[in-house]
């Protein structure tokens, strides 16, 4: 004689059936309902109250970020262009110079907003010499194009290196 388990439904979901449950609660969750974690699969409102916890910043955090990383990037935009084929490997630089003195400046403090806000924030530091470029191409002036494709190389890895550096995502995991 076999023993078979019960079928469980999932809570969000009660016509599909399911064998996960969330580590932290038991409840029973579907693939769809499962957020992965390090330590297992667990239900959307325990990582939303999980994640809670990590939200530290305060308001003035967020002016901080802003301003601290548009104008290091303004500043890595008006230099770092410059060395053309060196910028591709100096962008990242920036971005983690940048990333660690808002981190610095916050104090450490996390927000997932705090974050993309840093991210934008640099992202619109860079904008003025590219759009300079872009405007001097509409003129007529082929002459910049390599400096245009540099400085959208460097916006794009600066903002990109910021949040990733900020947020603590790991790559290559």
């Amino acid at each position: 004689m076999t023993d078979t388990p019960p079928i469980i439904y999932c809570a969000n979901h009660p016509q599909v059936e399911t064998s996960l449950h969330c580590n932290r609660c038991g409840k029973p969750i579907c693939p769809k309902c499962a957020v992965s974690t390090p330590t297992g699969y667990r239900c959307r409102e325990c990582v939303r109250g999980q994640q809670k916890v990590f939200e530290t910043s305060r308001w003035y955090d967020f002016i901080s970020a802003t301003l601290i990383s548009a104008i290091l990037s303004f500043l890595g935009s008006l230099i770092i262009p410059r060395f053309w084929l060196f910028a591709i490997l100096l962008t990242p630089v920036a971005g983690v110079i940048i990333a660690e003195v808002v981190r610095f400046a916050v104090q450490r403090r996390r927000s997932l907003r705090l974050f993309r806000i840093a991210a934008i924030a640099a992202a619109a530091g860079s904008l003025p010499f590219l759009v300079t470029g872009l405007f001097v191409i509409f003129q007529g002036s082929l002459g910049s194009i390599l400096d245009v494709i540099i400085r959208l190389v460097y916006t794009s890895i600066v903002t990109s290196t910021v949040y990733y550096r900020l947020s603590g995502i790991e790559l290559g995991r």
